[in-house]
């Protein structure tokens, strides 16, 4: 076939044609619209949803869906943002790795002085270097395989986007989901969609917090009142693990080359924890106890109690705890963690275009307050924004935020109790005059009556003393506290029976009064109101017992329901957010099977190339000379007989 004949230009681009856009076999110096193909992929992919949406709902249902935009218009912004985002975070992935790999390969190089080596023959300096079981391919196509891997989750997340913000869009609904995506989901510790107060109809409120472990962190984070002894002896612990692990990947390795049974996850942390012995104790406390290899004992007593600021009068410029604390503060150890936390978050939102007029940056608290709008009051605001709170807590501010819990709760049930005394003791003052009648009254009445025929049918009854009640038919009875519960408080069903109080009071104002309005009414029927409203703003809040020790972002979005601007905004925020921040869930299950089959191929392949090499020599017991070599090449069209082949790699 004449080389005239093969297709060229932007027709290239259709899906249905073997040589498409992006093959290797296309001549990449041709002039090629790429927005134009792009946005030809995009169209069919939208044809194919309309097409698919037509045929299941009746023409009466699409009509209605035209609001706000059609759905094509809809679809269209959709699919090309979810697209634009998925070949940036490849292009991402991409560069990271070529850059982290050339430059590993450059530091190597240099190091190596080559130009020394000159004089030699090549095939004698590369035999010096290692050989074939030094330089091979191995990292490149460990690179590529990570970049396609990459890829493809990418592919899969942004689809999965797009069918469930489609779906989202047929149903008119927005869930939990549309805001953090499957990996993520776990972080989760709240999320909660209501209706705005003053715009019911058309506004909604969505409350998101999202806690990240200490141990998920990638970068560790520590409070500035932390002591400089316990952020030097959590270095040294991180260096100790380090350590650890290192020593068992040497064992596996030696297991694989021996072709022994590798170990498995409950012998690999039996054997880390046998480790850990090796490098420190807690019987001697002494210059020769293990914990103090690192770093001596003397140094460790000179910053004991070390606070994270020294007074003026206090400080010593030529004293050991005040240059250990130098060093510290120069390495930014105390302050690394949570600024590399602020610094994602802003920029996230600065290239999300999601502005903001307010930020406060509380340093030595570990707090951050971001706001779009710096004006308090509500009712001055537009229906589209949000308000971000991060924040890092330690175990003793999680306890403090536990007690002051408590002391709410306490303190809504104690004025519940005082309403509940007033509105009753008023009902049965009216009972007396007003003729209001109920079942007790009808029990009182009748008590006696039934005091008689029990005697009659047995003589020896007699009325005991009445037991006090368990339940107060609001709520049944709620099972006793294990040690477990009363560790870890939910007050679900505290709240729950708070709420039934108030609406049974409510109850028994209209019942006491119909429709008339006196003072005395107005007043119990403003309290009601009152903790109603204190109550839903107190439940809509953190339970601090469900949180743990680590970073906690909090969330506040209004947002219209059928725009839902800021909402879709914000999950592209929290999705990146998260990625950057935290190391996420891992399935160890997949990981090790992973891992088992990279180390299955790379053992494989190691004994090939060794056999391969041996071989080599065998055949090549000849002196070699420069002549072999002047014809290597990437691609390995060089001569057969030299000394290293690329083309073997």
């Amino acid at each position: 076939m004449p080389e005239n004949d093969f297709p060229k230009g932007q027709d290239v681009s259709k899906q249905d044609n073997s040589s498409s856009s992006g093959s290797g076999k296309q001549d990449p110096k041709e002039d090629r619209d790429n927005y134009a193909d792009a946005k030809h992929i995009i169209d069919e992919e939208i044809h194919k949803i309309l097409h698919h949406v037509s045929n299941k709902l009746p023409p009466e249902v699409l009509e209605r869906m035209d609001v706000m935009g059609t759905i094509k218009e809809k679809l269209h912004n959709y699919i090309n943002q979810n697209y634009v985002n998925m070949f940036n975070r490849y292009l991402v992935t991409m560069e990271d790795e070529m850059q982290k790999k050339v430059k590993d390969f450059v530091s190597k190089e240099e190091n190596k002085n080559l130009a020394r080596y000159t004089p030699r023959e090549i095939t004698e300096l590369l035999d010096k270097m290692g050989g074939s079981a030094t330089l091979h391919t191995g990292e490149v196509e460990k690179s590529i395989v990570n970049m396609y891997g990459h890829l493809q989750n990418h592919v899969q997340t942004e689809f999965a986007e797009i069918e469930s913000r489609t779906n989202a869009l047929l149903r008119q609904k927005t869930d939990v989901g549309a805001l953090v995506s499957g990996e993520n989901a776990y972080s989760v510790v709240k999320c909660a969609f209501k209706d705005n107060i003053r715009r019911p109809k058309t506004v909604c409120d969505v409350k998101l917090s999202i806690n990240i472990l200490n141990s998920e962190l990638i970068s560790p984070i520590f409070h500035h009142q932390m002591t400089t002894d316990y952020l030097v002896k959590d270095v040294i612990a991180g260096h100790i693990s380090d350590l650890i692990d290192k020593e068992i990947g040497e064992v596996q390795e030696k297991l694989e080359l021996d072709g022994s049974r590798e170990l498995t996850d409950s012998e690999l942390l039996i054997e880390k924890i046998k480790r850990v012995e090796k490098y420190t104790d807690d019987d001697e406390e002494n210059e020769q106890s293990k914990r103090y290899t690192f770093l001596a004992k003397k140094l460790v007593d000179k910053i004991k109690g070390l606070p994270a600021e020294i007074p003026p009068l206090e400080y010593d410029s030529l004293s050991i705890r005040e240059n250990i604390q130098k060093v510290i503060d120069n390495e930014n150890i105390r302050n690394k963690g949570f600024n590399t936390a602020v610094n994602s978050l802003t920029a996230i939102l600065d290239r999300s275009k999601l502005g903001y007029q307010y930020i406060e940056n509380l340093k030595n608290a570990r707090i951050l307050l971001v706001k779009e709008y710096e004006d308090p009051e509500e009712d001055s605001l537009p229906d589209e924004r949000y308000q971000i709170s991060l924040s890092f807590i330690n175990q003793e501010q999680l306890e403090m935020e536990q007690q002051a819990y408590d002391n709410q709760v306490e303190e809504f049930n104690r004025e519940v109790d005082r309403l509940w005394d007033t509105v009753f003791t008023v009902y049965e003052k009216r009972k007396n005059f007003g003729g209001l009648y109920d079942f007790r009254d009808l029990q009182k009445k009748v008590k006696r009556t039934i005091n008689k025929l029990k005697r009659k049918i047995n003589p020896d009854y007699e009325e005991d003393e009445p037991e006090p009640r368990l339940w107060d038919e609001l709520k049944f009875v709620q099972p006793e506290d294990s040690e477990v519960d009363r560790s870890n408080r939910t007050y679900v069903f505290e709240k729950d029976h708070l709420k039934s109080k108030l609406y049974k009071l409510k109850e028994k104002l209209e019942e006491m009064y119909g429709f008339k309005n006196p003072v005395e009414r107005v007043v119990m029927d403003e309290r009601a109101d009152y903790l109603m409203v204190k109550l839903d703003a107190f439940s809509y809040r953190i339970n601090p017992y469900h949180v743990q020790p680590g970073l906690l972002l909090d969330i506040d979005i209004t947002s219209i329901k059928k725009k839902k601007t800021t909402l879709t905004a914000m999950s592209d925020v929290l999705n990146e957010f998260l990625v950057s921040v935290s190391r996420g869930f891992r399935d160890v299950a997949s990981e090790t099977f992973d891992k088992k089959q990279y180390r299955a191929a790379s053992l494989k392949k190691s004994l090939q190339d060794r056999d391969a090499r041996l071989a080599r020599q065998e055949r090549e017991r000849v002196p070699r000379d420069l002549s072999h070599v002047t014809n290597l090449s990437v691609g390995g069209t060089g001569d057969e007989d030299s000394g290293f082949d690329f083309q073997e790699l």
